[in-house]
C-alpha cells in the first residue's frame, strides 16, 4: 500500500534521477514542499527523515536539507538475470526468493502464505507486547531460548529420542545448522555422501566449505545400500547428509532395513550422519528415523521451522551428542554472537505450544493428501508422473514424457513468469534432466497446466481438477 510520505518520496527520487536535484544542493523548505504537494509538514518531515537514514540528504541545523549522495544505480546482479546464468544448484533458489507476486512458483520449496498458521502466529506477536525488556532488546544465551528447547526435547522424547535441553543448540537456520557442522567436522578436500538426487542446497552448502561430493543412487527404500557401502570403502567420507522423512526431492521414505543397514555401515567406517528431519510433521505416522534407532551416537538431528509454521522467522536447531553441542556452540558464538533472536524463538515457542498447533498440521496433512491426489491426475493427463506415491508432504518428483529435457523446459518456463525445478539441479551425476519436483501447494494456478501442454506438444491441454 503506498502513502502520502512514500509519493513524497518517490518524487525525490525522480528529482535525483532527472538530475533536477544534485550532489550539495538544497531541498525545498518543509513548509514550501508541504505546500506544492497539499500535503502537512509532518508528512515532509518525515519523508526527509527516511531519506537521511538511507542517506541521501543531510539535515543542516538552521540551513535546511542537502543532497548528498547521487540517485543509486542498478547492481551488477541486477543487470545480468540469474535466469539466463548455467542452471546450478543456486538456480532455482534465486528465481524463487526474487519473484515478484505475478510469478507462479511451483519449484518452490515452501508453502503458500495461506496455508500457514498465520492467526497463531499473530497471537504469538501479540503477546510480545507484555514481554520482558531483555526480550525485545537483548542478546540470546548461547544455545538458545530454554522454553524452544524444553519444548523440543519433549517432541522427540515422544518419538523414543529421550535427551535433555543440553543436548540442543538453536541456530540462526536449518541451512546454519548444517553449516556449522560442516566447520566442526569437516576440512577442504574431506568426502561427503549425499543422496543422488538431494536438496539442492545441500550441494551448494558443500561447494562453499571445498569439499568432494559423491552421490549414492536413491531408491524408494532409501539409497542404494550396495553402493553405499561400495562408496563407504573407497571415498572414506566423513559425513553423509541426507533426509530419511519424505525425501527431499522425490518424497520417498527410509524403510526400518534400510536405516538398521546403514547404521551397521556408518559404524563400522567411523561415518557421521547428519539427518535432516526438516519434512518430518508432514508424515501420516512416523517412520524410521536414524537419530532415534542411533541415539545421536553417529547421528546428527538438524531441524527448522519454515515448513510448517514461518519461513519469515528464521530459526534451526541441532540435536548432537553433548560434546560436539559443546563445540558447536562455541562455533555459533565465534561466527554468530548472540545465536538466535529471542524474539524468533519466544514467537515460535508460543506457536508451537499453541493447542491449535497440533490442529493446524493435521488440517495441512489432509488438505496436501487432497492437492497430491489432484495435481497427480492432472500432471497425468500431460504424460507426466510421478517416480513414487510419497506417504505425505508437498512434492512430486515427476519424470518427463519421450526423454524431455527437464532444463530446457524450466527455461522457457520462466520466460512465462513460471519458476519449475528441475532434476539436475539435485543431481550430484546430472543424471536426472527427464525429472523436474512440483510444490503440489503452488499447482493451483491453470496456466502452470497450459504451459506444460504447449511445452511438452501435447495434443489437448491439461485440464486443471477442481478444488
Amino acid at each position: 500500500m503506498t502513502t502520502r510520505t512514500n509519493d513524497l518520496m518517490e518524487a525525490i527520487h525522480r528529482r535525483f534521477n532527472s538530475g533536477a536535484l544534485r550532489v550539495g544542493e538544497r531541498l525545498p523548505s518543509i513548509r514550501s514542499f508541504a505546500a506544492s504537494m497539499k500535503v502537512a509538514p509532518s508528512t515532509v518531515v518525515e519523508a526527509y527523515d527516511r531519506l537521511a537514514a538511507e542517506g541521501y540528504i543531510r539535515s543542516r541545523p538552521g540551513s535546511g536539507f542537502y543532497v548528498i549522495r547521487a540517485a543509486a544505480q542498478p547492481p551488477l546482479f541486477d543487470l545480468v538475470p540469474v535466469a539466463d546464468r548455467a542452471i546450478d544448484p543456486l538456480w532455482v533458489s534465486r528465481l524463487s526468493l526474487d519473484a515478484d507476486a505475478t510469478t507462479l512458483k511451483p519449484g518452490c520449496g515452501w508453502l503458500p502464505p495461506d496455508w500457514m498458521p498465520t492467526t497463531a502466529i499473530r497471537r504469538s506477536i501479540r503477546r510480545l507486547t507484555s514481554a520482558e525488556d531483555s526480550i525485545l532488546t537483548a542478546y540470546s544465551n548461547t544455545r538458545g531460548s530454554q522454553e524452544l528447547r524444553n519444548l523440543l526435547a519433549r517432541r522427540f522424547s515422544q518419538e523414543g529420542l529421550d535427551i535433555g535441553p543440553g543436548q540442543i543448540l538453536l541456530t540462526g537456520s536449518g541451512t546454519q545448522a548444517i553449516d556449522l557442522i560442516c566447520r566442526l567436522l569437516l576440512k577442504p578436500g574431506d568426502t561427503v555422501l549425499v543422496d543422488d538426487p538431494c536438496y539442492f542446497n545441500f550441494q551448494a552448502l558443500l561447494h562453499v566449505h571445498r569439499v568432494k561430493i559423491v552421490g549414492v543412487p536413491y531408491t524408494p527404500t532409501g539409497p542404494d545400500l550396495a553402493l553405499f557401502v561400495e562408496a563407504l570403502s573407497t571415498h572414506r567420507p566423513r559425513l553423509y547428509l541426507t533426509n530419511s522423512a519424505l525425501h527431499n526431492p522425490t518424497g520417498a521414505t527410509m524403510t526400518p532395513s534400510a536405516a538398521h543397514r546403514i547404521l551397521k555401515a556408518a559404524a563400522s567406517h567411523d561415518l557421521t550422519i547428519v539427518e535432516d528431519d526438516i519434512f518430518s510433521d508432514f508424515e501420516p505416522e512416523p517412520s524410521a528415523r536414524l537419530a532415534v534407532l542411533d541415539g545421536l551416537s553417529q547421528v546428527i538431528r538438524i531441524g527448522s521451522f519454515s515448513k510448517t509454521l514461518s519461513a519469515s522467522f528464521r530459526c534451526g536447531y541441532i540435536a548432537a551428542r553433548s560434546e560436539w553441542i559443546e563445540a558447536l556452540t562455541d562455533l555459533q558464538v565465534a561466527t554468530n554472537f548472540g545465536g538466535t533472536s529471542p524474539l524468533t524463538t519466544q514467537i515460535i515457542a508460543h506457536t508451537l505450544g499453541d493447542g491449535s498447533y497440533q490442529r493446524h498440521l493435521e488440517r495441512l496433512r489432509q488438505r496436501l493428501t487432497r492437492s497430491r491426489h489432484e495435481v497427480q491426475g492432472t500432471l497425468g493427463a500431460c504424460g507426466i508422473f510421478p517416480w513414487v506415491e510419497p506417504r505425505g508432504g508437498f512434492y512430486l518428483w515427476c519424470r518427463l514424457p519421450e526423454g524431455r529435457d527437464a532444463s530446457e523446459v524450466a527455461r522457457a518456463a520462466f520466460s512465462e513468469g513460471i519458476v519449475l525445478a528441475p532434476g539436475n539441479v539435485f543431481s550430484v551425476s546430472h543424471a536426472a534432466q527427464e525429472y523436474l519436483r512440483f510444490n503440489v501447494a503452488h499447482m493451483g494456478d491453470p496456466r502452470v497446466y497450459g504451459f506444460l501442454s504447449r511445452a511438452l506438444g501435447h495434443p489437448s491441454p491439461c485440464k486443471t481438477l477442481a478444488r
